[in-house]
């Protein structure tokens, strides 16, 4: 049973978040549909060495194959990043509102909590990263709306946005530290985070939380740009020197 609502809450997360993230780029329908092409190819990718089994585990890989495939995503996106201006320039268009409205889906979190009751998850790992994506959700949803009003102050975005990227990494951190077979393994917790190395839920590290990764730094660039802006503004209006009226 929770297969098959992880199963339903991962695909719906990942078709949500591909429809909106590409129909936010400025992109012509040939660029969308090779962006779909990609994103499934690499879902079913991930799917596929899943199954297989390539994902879990083993004393006799000194590289775990699933830390490739969450490196992999951000590797490709930062070196695209340095290399294209017109792909930085894309994603800097993509409203802020949206970027941080995506992460609500976050709070499907929860399920690293029943996984935890049922005995799939242990040790620190699922409190860690299902308490850390319901509360990045949770504050997800108001701060989107009051970003597209434009009443958020720009210190709660970059307070959330650094919240939402530690809670990634710690929950990275603790799946590769507590997992059976890791090679960096420092916890022995029972079961760890197995169940993150099968499907459906593998989905969330090789997929989800690189996406999520992505829209944090984005979202943090963005921050950048405003508070440049904001302090040329200021400088601007500094230099203005008031003429006196003449009497």
């Amino acid at each position: 049973m929770l297969d098959a609502i992880g199963s339903i809450a991962g695909s719906m997360a990942i078709m949500i978040n591909l429809v909106a993230f590409g129909g936010a780029l400025p992109l012509a329908a040939r660029g969308r549909i090779a962006l779909a092409a990609g994103v499934g190819a690499w879902v079913g990718l991930a799917s596929a060495a899943a199954s297989a089994g390539a994902l879990a585990f083993a004393p006799e890989q000194p590289i775990p194959v699933i830390g490739l495939f969450f490196a992999l995503p951000l590797i490709a996106a930062a070196v695209f990043w340095a290399a294209s201006e017109r792909f930085r320039a894309a994603l800097l268009q993509i409203p802020t509102s949206l970027l941080v409205g995506l992460n609500t889906m976050r709070l499907l979190g929860a399920l690293f909590l029943v996984l935890a009751a049922v005995d799939r998850l242990s040790g620190p790992f699922p409190y860690s990263a299902g308490l850390g994506d319901m509360i990045t959700g949770a504050i997800a949803a108001p701060l989107s709306l009051a970003i597209a009003r434009g009443s958020a102050r720009l210190e709660a975005l970059a307070r959330w946005n650094i919240f939402g990227a530690i809670d990634l990494f710690a929950a990275v951190g603790l799946g590769l530290t507590t997992a059976d077979g890791s090679p960096i393994q420092l916890l022995h917790v029972g079961v760890g985070s197995e169940a993150m190395q099968h499907l459906p839920f593998s989905l969330v590290p090789t997929v989800l939380v690189p996406f999520y990764l992505i829209t944090h730094w984005i979202v943090w660039r963005q921050l950048a740009a405003r508070r440049r802006e904001s302090r040329a503004d200021a400088q601007s209006s500094a230099r203005v020197t008031p003429v006196p009226l003449s009497v």
